[in-house]
This record gives structure tokens, sequence and C-alpha cells, in this order.
């Protein structure tokens, strides 16, 4: 067991008086590529962390959610007869919103006390928010027996962040906190659902992909990133497309008479041809291929979204300048982190981007090694418990 869910069950067990019926973990992911293009209904290759969200949980005679977390202040107490989107704000609307987009869609969801805590660092483009709704997602469906595939979990959890935090994101996050598998990528085609597993073995390669948190956070709830999306959607309409999906050709863009518009809808079709030029590098077992892609897609979110920051710009300059094969932020954007492909000792590296960062005057950024992990699991099973209220 973790030391999160050692944290986790030990304050359950302070608060409650009893043991939680079990601990479920859900990881973080990084986006190996594809970035701004599921809500685009395009493709998106991403993977899970070592690292994530637990939740330890039991459930309740009172119809009652009992919320706490390690991370955050306080407890929130919500009754879940009437609960709607607006009704529960700040850090307690992600599970809240999942118990009630499950209640929603009909599945047989009580009142539960739970303990959240988690060794993902918030706001840096790991998809934290996602890991916590997807832990309480299989908490909530293992502590009621719920039948429901991980495909409908991601599209429940999804739905709690759209709605009830008002975050429009589209379907990777939660899909590869659910669905990824150890050592693999997850192709996924953000239209029709359909997910590949795509082995995905740096280690092998004589490589490693590691995490860089520059340090400056981002809040996506903050209008920039819903801004992306409609103009994503305008870019559309101008190309006479349901979707940039859609755009095959990345040429076809300059099309677009505004220019903003064609930028961003440049970048959202080559990212697409970015995601299928991986899954082949990945086919023909060329790791090191990736190098170039990562480089391009920075430049692309950087000149063309234009959501990087400097942080961002400097830790991938500086990380390709000290042998790294290619660097790029990831995540929505304006803050959070940058994955850097680099050989397997990565210390030049490390110390090129601390030194670049001293010399911007700025705190030195941390590092993750980041190997492709497993997805959500139960890792803590407790036998006996009887209902709390």
């Amino acid at each position: 067991m973790s030391l999160s869910a050692d944290r986790a069950a030990g304050l359950f067990r302070a608060g409650n008086g009893a043991e939680p019926e079990g601990v479920w973990h859900a990881p973080g992911r990084v986006n190996l590529m594809g970035e701004h293009t599921d809500y685009n209904s395009g493709w998106v290759l991403p993977f899970a962390l070592d690292r994530g969200v637990v939740v330890a949980a039991a459930r309740r005679g009172d119809d009652v959610l009992d919320i706490r977390s390690l991370q955050a202040e306080g407890e929130a107490v919500v009754p879940l007869p009437g609960l709607r989107p607006g009704g529960v704000t700040g850090w307690a609307a992600y599970p809240a919103g999942v118990a009630w987009a499950m209640r929603e869609a009909g599945l047989p969801v009580g009142g539960a006390s739970l303990v959240i805590d988690s060794d993902l660092p918030q706001g840096a483009g790991l998809s934290s928010s996602a890991a916590i709704e997807c832990a309480v997602a299989i908490a909530l469906a293992g502590l009621y027996a719920a039948d429901v595939p991980r495909t409908e979990l991601a599209r429940l959890a999804r739905r709690a962040e759209n709605e009830m935090v008002g975050v429009p994101s589209g379907i990777m996050d939660q899909s590869a906190s659910l669905l990824c598998e150890a050592g693999h990528a997850l192709l996924l085609d953000c239209r029709s659902g359909q997910t590949t597993p795509v082995p995905f073995d740096p280690a092998a390669a004589g490589l490693a992909l590691i995490v860089v948190d520059t340090g400056a956070r981002h809040a996506l709830t903050d209008g920039r990133y819903a801004e992306r999306r409609a103009e994503c959607e305008r870019a559309a309409r101008a190309l006479g497309v349901a979707s940039l999906r859609d755009v095959a050709d990345p040429a076809r863009t300059a099309a677009i008479a505004d220019p903003v518009l064609a930028r961003r809808a440049h970048h959202v079709v080559s990212d697409n041809c970015r995601v299928r030029a991986a899954v082949n590098l990945l086919a023909a077992d060329d790791v090191a291929g990736l190098g170039r892609l990562l480089h391009d897609s920075h430049a692309s979110l950087r000149d063309d979204f234009e959501v990087s920051w400097p942080q961002a710009d400097v830790a991938a300059e500086a990380a390709e300048r000290a042998g790294a094969l290619g660097a790029r932020m990831v995540g929505g954007g304006f803050g959070g982190s940058v994955i850097a492909l680099v050989p397997a000792d990565a210390a030049a590296v490390r110390g090129a981007l601390r030194a670049a960062y001293a010399a911007q005057g700025w705190a030195p950024p941390t590092f993750l090694d980041a190997p492709p992990s497993a997805g959500a699991r139960r890792i803590l099973l407790v036998l006996t418990h009887r209902p709390t209220q």
C-alpha cells in the first residue's frame, strides 16, 4: 500500500472511528501527443503516471457525501438528494459532481464518507482533477456494486467536470486515468471513443521521459481554456466542417480569413497528424523518433495556439540544448509542466534546467520520472464494515 493510501486510511479511521471499506487509486496522466485535440473530436496519445489520487471510502446510510482531502482545509458535507450543478463549489465540486453524474445516469449510488489524498502536484498539467474524479467514480462504483464499464465511468466523470465544475474539457484525461495499461500509451479516438493500447517503453530504448514541473500554476476555470475551445469551434465553422477533426491537411487552415482562428486551427490539425505519426513510430519501435514530434508540438502550442508560458519555453529549450531529443509543454496551458525525452541518465538535462531557471531568477523546477503505468484500480480491500451516518 502506498504512502498516500496509508495516510488516507489513517485519516479515515481517525475521523470515522472505523476502517474504510477500501482504498482506490486513479493516476494522473501525461499526454505524449495531441494537445487540445480532444474537444475537437480528434486523436490523443496519453499514458498514465505512477502518481495519482487515492480515496479511502465507506458507505453511509444517510444519503450524504462527507468529503475530506489532505490537500484542502475543512470538510464538505453534501446531501445527495436535490444536488444540482452549481450547488457545490471549490474542490468539493469534483467528487460531488461524480456522485451527481452517476445518480443522474441511474446508478445505485448512495451516501459515502470519502477521504482523498494525492501525490500529484496540483495545477501542474498532470490531470489531478480528473484523477480525483476517477478515483471517486471507481470507489462509488465499488461500494455500491454498480456494474458499469470503464468507458462509461470516464464519460460520467467528464460530465461532472463539464457541468458541475464548469470546465468544458474533453474525454482524454478521464479515459487515460481509467483505461491505461502499464508499459503502454493509449490511442484514443475522441469522436468514436475507440481506444487502442500502444506499446511504449522508453527504458528499453535507453531513454526516459521526465516531467518538469515548471512551478507556474494554471487554472482551467479562468476562462482562457474555454476561449480556445470557442475559437476552435469558430474555425471549424469557417472551414465548413463539423469539427477540426475533419480537416486532414494543415495547409487547408490558411483559407480561414481570421489569422488568429487560422493559427488555432493549424495547431489542432497538425497535432492530430503528429499523434498518428507518433503511433507509427512506436509501432516501428522508434522511440527516439518522438523527439522531433515533441519539439514541433511545443512550437505549435507556443506560436499557433498561444498557450505556452515563459517557464515552459525556457525549460523546453534548455532541455534540448542539454541533450534531450525533444521537449514540449503538456496540458491545457498557461502554466503546468513540460515533458522531455532524455537519455536514461538525465543528470545533464536536470542540471541545465536548474541553471536556466537560476539565470532567470526563478525558483528551481522539480522533476518527476514518468514510466507508463497502470490505470485506476482498487488497492486496499477491508472486508468488515457497516454503513455509518
